[in-house]
């Protein structure tokens, strides 16, 4: 008999409609899936799928139709007629699909980045309590509780190169560990044991199978400073291991999160996943789909969009659409930029809120933003070739690598958001959702036009279960201090980089731990809530509290 090896994961719902949804899982053999919403009785919403294969490993993506508007519609999940899913006697409620009513004009939009797998609950958890564990024990604890819409895990949902020791002694029974690349995942297969791992711990993939998730891939994904610069791309694939991490991490990437972030219309049209469900075994078809191809260096487009009512989200890919020579360097190439731009364009009016979902922060604290484009300069060649070796050791040492380490591309968004949130028909707030700084803070701004327009923030949120050094905090302090601007106007100076085309400030933050935001958007207002877990007190469970809470269209104080 056919069982579930992982999931389900509740990924898409129709934000428009809500008739639809998609409903992921991973199988231990070839079988039909189906997906059982409500009773059973006439009229259920329903889909099913038989299982397609990759490396040995079978899975299916079920479209759900025929669901109700503004229901919490309790779902099982059936492998060839014989119900594997909720388990019998399990601790947490049923899952279900909420789906929005007609008109609704409410969205909680949580978000965040940057989580290790959580270790198992006998062991000590060396980096505190995970922030996506702590938020399933209290929606399970209280199932009518507020919850999110959807959550946008906007990076480093594995750590391909910092594996747990578990994961460690697994690759040591597999390969010799002296060999390339070491205590780091190579191949396909062991990918997917990062996301058992990860996806297996019993409160998130509880999370996982009721609450909607959008996501996209940050550099840990692959590999630390994934792409940072040409002379980092040169180096790695001088070496022999190199290519198959970059393909598996890929395809990986594409089954276990990518094919989740489209709606059934968008899959029914994808070439690629039509490949892959044709064949018996699509590992090559994937492989092929998945492999480098011009204009982008390192495969197909992985950007999205998803509307949900009047709140649009572009889920914008900041890794592998990356230009890289230094004459061009470029966070988007043309066509990736091309795209941004028309999603954002298409139809004024017809949105409140803009929320760009760009794993890598766009608006950072003045020093680092300031460091980053004078080491972009430098390693472009501006003070020579013995300041270019330096800063490119710099830029690959201290990963300068965020939006103002590719000054032209930082100066295009800043236009095109100057763009969209200017005039009668802007949006009430354009937001950029971004994590992998290890820390949160919230960045405005300043007003881009004298007429009505949108407020720009910067919203960052990272990690959801990680750690970050104390020099690091210092740094990122120091970063918004008024000593930090005036150290970072000095590098600007030597790099010839001039003044940034945007002015901000930091309204709130920095905030260090394990956390969470949530963007709660409702008509053309928006309040942001930041919480952080802590551990229990005795041997109590860990709890999420509320260290940031203000409605982001009222006039913030600046920090």
């Amino acid at each position: 008999m056919a069982g579930l090896r992982l999931g389900p994961l509740l990924r898409y719902v129709d934000g428009e409609l809500g008739t639809s949804a998609t409903v992921w899982v991973e199988t231990d053999r070839p079988s039909t899936v189906r997906v059982r919403c409500g009773d059973g009785g006439p009229g259920t919403a329903s889909g099913s799928s038989r299982t397609f294969q990759i490396a040995g490993h079978h899975y299916a993506l079920v479209p759900v139709t025929g669901l109700t508007p503004g229901a919490a519609t309790p779902y099982e999940v059936l492998l060839d007629e014989r119900r594997v899913w909720p388990p019998e006697r399990s601790p947490f409620p049923p899952p279900v699909i909420r789906t929005p009513a007609p008109g609704g004009r409410e969205l909680r939009v949580a978000f965040g980045s940057c989580r290790w797998a959580a270790p198992p609950e006998r062991e000590q958890d060396p980096v505190g309590p995970d922030a996506l564990d702590t938020l399933a024990v209290r929606l399970a604890a209280d199932p009518g509780a507020e919850r999110p819409d959807v959550l946008l895990l906007l990076g480093d949902q594995v750590y391909a190169d910092a594996v747990s020791r578990a994961t460690r002694r697994w690759l040591a029974a597999r390969r010799d560990l002296r060999d390339p690349p070491g205590a780091q995942v190579g191949e396909y297969e062991e990918y997917t044991r990062l996301y058992d791992e990860s996806w297996g711990d019993p409160e998130v993939r509880w999370l996982l199978s009721t609450v909607p998730s959008c996501m996209i891939f940050d550099d840990h994904d692959l590999i630390d400073d994934w792409n940072t610069s040409a002379a980092w791309l040169a180096g790695m694939r001088a070496t022999a291991w190199w290519p198959e991490r970059l393909a598996s991490g890929l395809m990986s990437y594409w089954v276990y999160q990518h094919l989740g972030n489209l709606s059934p219309a968008q899959l029914a049209a994808d070439p690629l996943y039509s490949a892959v469900r044709a064949t018996p075994d699509g590992t090559e078809a994937l492989r092929r789909g998945c492999a480098p191809t011009a204009p982008s260096p390192e495969g197909p487009r992985w950007s999205y969009r998803r509307d949900f009512g009047r709140v649009r989200l572009l889920m914008v890919d900041t890794r592998a659409a990356r230009v890289l020579d230094e004459d061009k360097r470029a966070m988007l190439d043309e066509a990736a930029a091309d795209w941004l731009r028309e999603q954002a364009l298409d139809g004024p009016g017809d949105y409140d809120h803009l929320l760009i979902g760009s794993s890598l922060p766009w608006l950072l604290p003045p020093l680092v933003h300031d460091a980053e484009a004078w080491s972009a300069a430098l390693c472009r060649g501006v003070r020579g070739p013995r300041w270019a070796r330096l800063a490119e050791k710099l830029r690959r040492r201290a990963d300068l690598e965020h939006w103002a380490a590719f000054p032209a591309s930082f100066a295009r968004l800043a236009e095109l958001i100057a763009r969209v949130g200017s005039g009668p028909a802007a949006p009430a707030t354009v937001c950029v959702l971004s994590g992998d700084v290890h820390h949160a803070y919230v960045a405005e701004s300043a007003r881009i036009s004298t007429s009505p327009g949108a407020r720009v923030f910067q919203l960052t949120c990272s990690p959801v279960h990680n750690a970050v050094h104390a020099v690091i905090r210092a740094g990122f302090r120091f970063g918004w201090s008024r000593a930090g601007r005036r150290l970072g106007r000095v590098l600007a100076r030597h790099g010839r980089t001039g003044r940034p085309p945007v002015r901000w400030h930091r309204t709130g933050g920095p905030w260090f731990g394990n956390q969470l935001m949530t963007l709660t958007l409702r008509g053309r207002s928006a309040r942001l809530r930041l919480d952080r877990a802590r551990a229990g007190r005795g041997h109590g469970p860990a709890r999420l509290t509320t260290v940031f809470d203000r409605d982001l269209t009222q006039d913030l104080t600046a920090e």
